[in-house]
Formats: C-alpha cells, sequence, structure tokens
C-alpha cells in the first residue's frame, strides 16, 4: 500500500472515531439531561411526601388552630365564622321555598318543593341569568332592582294560582362575598370580590336591600336565611341523612363547615340556641401548618400571586392551583434539561395549564399517553415530545394531586378530631356509650365540588388517606357522601328550616 492509501485509510479511521465519539458524546449527554429531569421529579416526590404519620399532625393542627379560632377573633389562621344556623333540614319540612344564588357573574333562582315525612325532595325548577356588566359597578339600587325583578318573573310562573294567596314567601340567599354575618338571615358586606365593585353596598345588610328592592317590585317574600355555599351544602347533606356532622367542598377553592357545640364557642358566649349547637364556617382554605410538605414550587406560587402569605392551604388542595403547581415543575425540567426540546415561552405564562387539563394527562389511559401529547402540544405549545418524556409529566401530574387529596384528608380528619368524631384516644371518642358494648357512631361528611366529584384519582387517593389516617376500626363508619347544589337547593332547604317554629333544631351529641 503506498503511503497515499496508508494516508486515506488513517483520514477515516480518524473520521470514525471522530463520528463514534461524537455519537457516544450525545448519548451521554441525553442520558445526562435525561438524569437531570429525572432529578427534579425525585425531589418533588420527596417534598411532596405526606405520609400518615404527617398527616395526623397536621389533622393535630387543624384541631388545634380550630380551639384556637372559637376562642377569641383573629386569634386563628381559621377564621371560624358564627353563621348562626342552629336549625337543619332533616326531611320533615314541607311547603314550597325559594332561593337565590349570587356568586359570580350570573345569578340562579330556584323554587323547591318539599313534602314533609320524608328526605325526597318532590320538585325544584331552576333559572340563570347573567348579570349586566354595567350593574356589577353600579349601585345596589340597580342590581337588587334587577335581581328583583327577575324573581318576580320566576315567581309568576308558579303556574299553581292558590300560591298567589298563601303567607309570605321563605327564600334562602346564597351570597358568595365576605360578609360578617349578624343574624341566620342578615349580614354586612365587608368588600366585593370577583370583579363586582359597588360602593355603596359595602357595610350595609345585603338581605334588607335585597327585601327592599323585593318590596318594591309588590312581592311579599323575606330572606329566611343568608349562607354561603358550604352552609347550603351541609344543609342539603343533613336534609338527607341526619348524621352528616359537616360539609366540604373542593373545587375552584376550597372551605369547610361543621356542626359545633354552642359552649364550645367561647367568642361568642352568651349566645343562645334552641339545639344547643351552631354550624361555624370555618374559610379553612387560610389554614397553615409547617407539617404540610411545602415545595420550591410553592413557594414561588404563593409570591407571584395576589395575596401572598394568605390562603395556604387552598394553594396546595384546590383546582384553581394545581395545574399551576405542575406548570412549574415542567418548566423546571425544560430549563434544566433538553428532554422538551427548546424552552417554551407558554411554559411561563401563569395558569395556562389549568387543573382540568392537569386532570386528563394523569388520567390518560391510552398506550401512547395521545392525551399528554396533545394538550403539552396545544396548550404549552411543547410537539413531539417523547413517550418516557409524556410519562415523566404523568407522574408530575401524580405526585401533586396525592399530595393535595392526602392533605384535604387531613384537614376533614382534623374537623372529625375537633368534635370527637375520629376514634382518638382508643377510639372512645366515637363511640356511643350504651349499657351493651359501646358501638361506633356513624359520621357523615357532605362534599361537593368537581376536584373530588370529577377527577377519580384525586377521589381515590383522599378516600385511601383517609383510611389510613383513621384506621381500620373506625374508618368504615366515616363515610363521605357527594351532594350536588348545595348553593341552590340547600339555600332553600334552609329557608325551610328557619321559617317554621314547627321544625326541630339539630341536636348535637
Amino acid at each position: 500500500m503506498g503511503k497515499v492509501g496508508v494516508g486515506l485509510a488513517v483520514g477515516c479511521a480518524a473520521a470514525a472515531c471522530v463520528i463514534a465519539a461524537a455519537v457516544v458524546g450525545r448519548r451521554v449527554r441525553r442520558r445526562r439531561t435525561w438524569r437531570r429531569a429525572v432529578v427534579v421529579l425525585e425531589e418533588l416526590e420527596q417534598g411532596c411526601a405526606a405520609a400518615v404519620g404527617r398527616l395526623r399532625q397536621v389533622v393535630d393542627a387543624m384541631a388545634v388552630e380550630m380551639h384556637a379560632g372559637l376562642a377569641s377573633e383573629g386569634g386563628s389562621k381559621l377564621k371560624m365564622l358564627l353563621t348562626f344556623v342552629d336549625s337543619l333540614p332533616h326531611g320533615s319540612e314541607k311547603g314550597t321555598y325559594y332561593a337565590l344564588d349570587l356568586g359570580g357573574t350570573n345569578f340562579r333562582v330556584l323554587r323547591v318543593q318539599l313534602g314533609g315525612n320524608s328526605s325526597a325532595i318532590l320538585e325544584h325548577d331552576v333559572e340563570q341569568k347573567p348579570i349586566p356588566q354595567d350593574l356589577m359597578t353600579s349601585t345596589s339600587e340597580d342590581l337588587f332592582d334587577f335581581i328583583a325583578s327577575s324573581l318576580k318573573e320566576f315567581v309568576e310562573k308558579e303556574g299553581d294560582r292558590e300560591l298567589s294567596s298563601v303567607k309570605r314567601r321563605e327564600l334562602g340567599f346564597t351570597f358568595s362575598f365576605p360578609v360578617k354575618q349578624t343574624s341566620v338571615s342578615s349580614g354586612i358586606l365587608i368588600k366585593w370580590t370577583k370583579g363586582f365593585s359597588i360602593e355603596n353596598l359595602v357595610g350595609k345588610d345585603v338581605s334588607e336591600c335585597l327585601e327592599q328592592a323585593i318590596s318594591k317590585r309588590g312581592l311579599d317574600m323575606r330572606v329566611a336565611a343568608l349562607v354561603n355555599d358550604t352552609v347550603g351544602t351541609l344543609a342539603l347533606g343533613h336534609y338527607h341523612d341526619e348524621d352528616t356532622v359537616a360539609a366540604v367542598i373542593i373545587g375552584t377553592g376550597t372551605n369547610a363547615c361543621y356542626l359545633e357545640r354552642a359552649d364550645a364557642i367561647i367568642k361568642s358566649q352568651g349566645w343562645l340556641t334552641t339545639s344547643g349547637g351552631m354550624v361555624v364556617n370555618m374559610e379553612w382554605g387560610n389554614f397553615w401548618s409547617a407539617h404540610m410538605p411545602r415545595t420550591s414550587y410553592d413557594v414561588d406560587l404563593d409570591a407571584d400571586s395576589p395575596n401572598p402569605n394568605d390562603q395556604g392551604f387552598e394553594k396546595m388542595i384546590s383546582g384553581m392551583y394545581l395545574g399551576d403547581i405542575v406548570r412549574r415543575v415542567i418548566l423546571r425540567m425544560s430549563q434544566e434539561s433538553d428532554v422538551f426540546g427548546p424552552v417554551s415561552s407558554k411554559l411561563s405564562v401563569p395558569f395556562i395549564l389549568r387543573t382540568p387539563f392537569m386532570a386528563a394527562m394523569h388520567e390518560d389511559d391510552s398506550p401512547d399517553l395521545r392525551e399528554v401529547a396533545r394538550i403539552l402540544n396545544d396548550v404549552l405549545e411543547i410537539p413531539d415530545v417523547p413517550l418516557k418524556v409524556r410519562k415523566l409529566v404523568v407522574n408530575v401530574c401524580d405526585v401533586v394531586t396525592r399530595r393535595a387529596a392526602r392533605l384535604a384528608a387531613a384537614g376533614i380528619v382534623g374537623i372529625l378530631k375537633k368534635i370527637g368524631r375520629d376514634g382518638s384516644g382508643g377510639i372512645t371518642s366515637a363511640r356511643i356509650k350504651t349499657g351493651s358494648p359501646s358501638k361506633i357512631r356513624r359520621t357523615v361528611v357532605a362534599i361537593e365540588g368537581g376536584l373530588y366529584t370529577s377527577y377519580s384519582m384525586f377521589r381515590e387517593y383522599l378516600n385511601e388517606a383517609m383510611a389510613e389516617i383513621l384506621g381500620e376500626e373506625v374508618s368504615p363508619h366515616v363515610i363521605l357522601k357527594v351532594t350536588e347544589d348545595g348553593s341552590g337547593i340547600g339555600a332553600a332547604l334552609l329557608a325551610a328550616s328557619n321559617s317554621s317554629p314547627s321544625v326541630d333544631s339539630v341536636q348535637l351529641l
């Protein structure tokens, strides 16, 4: 072989070595970048870990904060608001009652017919109307005149002419804005939210303003109960099952209420109830405990929110925020590795990944995770994501959802602990003492909200955590019952239970 041939052979060999080195280098870099993405997931798993021992610490913290909030105003992160509701419906109510549900850019009016002597609602009608944009920033007179007009039109559709001669109609008013309750049927507006800004209503009794507008329309109707949606959920749950002692809403937002003994509400001593108890609106979204597993993503989300250091519990468990936590994790992965390709600008847009998208990815059971691929492409503009990276995204959704559901379960058990229904102390607190061996009490919690009712993985994780925390002896006796439309039907039921002196008040054990 001549010098030229040798040189050519050496050159080819060198080129082959360079190519081989480049291929190996790419493989090594891919492994490293994949490893960095996996490390982000592993750190998330560690930061979100919620073992049962930790959850029981959250349970204890919730009960302690509840005690503190009942002792004095401002004594706790939990507001523990008095609702003045000491009479809950239980199935014996009879007659036709109305509800007005005002909580956003639409309002609903409902008519509910109750048969009495059973837990069956014979009939209910509902109409929904949008609130004109200009009325959201006008005057209280303009807003309530519009609502009263719609209410009168709805009443006139009753069809039964005999109703025109009946006594005054009773209305349950669900008003989902910050209110300082002054009685079961009245409350002072503290401030507006959700795009409303009617300054001359702030500081006034919203029920009185509504009744004045109704009276001007010639309609004989009074507000029998002013409630929020969580109290309505409890009312609806108790109507169908008298073992219902608490209600929880877990949807876009979250809140809870429960039946408390009057003598445990220290900050209202001297206020007497015929039943010996009262429904307390916890406003539990503001709960916080150092035992809750918090990550850097939670810290950043809180700092970027309009209300930093506020609503800490809500920001970790509610539908408003879960999708955005997942977005932040994917952004970190994209910044620290190239598993998603170039960093998409959409990943920096807050709340672009809504929780329903996250749930759809989490529950994608197709072999190739095509729904995950579609959402990553359509929502976050991340195309052509490899299957193993899609699986990584599903794992992120799983970690965030599992933590949220387990914390929500701990919150519920915290309520049960406060009222002696969790079985702590050798389960004596959950037992009914009788002449024979004591029997474990049946305890029902009404639950409403799309995160629980529509997101099966969230629901499964919450139920699983409830069983773990309560233990195998007590957990079968604690039932979570889904209710629908506490803010509508529940409000009408509260109008019924707070309008007739013949209705017995709820008894607390």
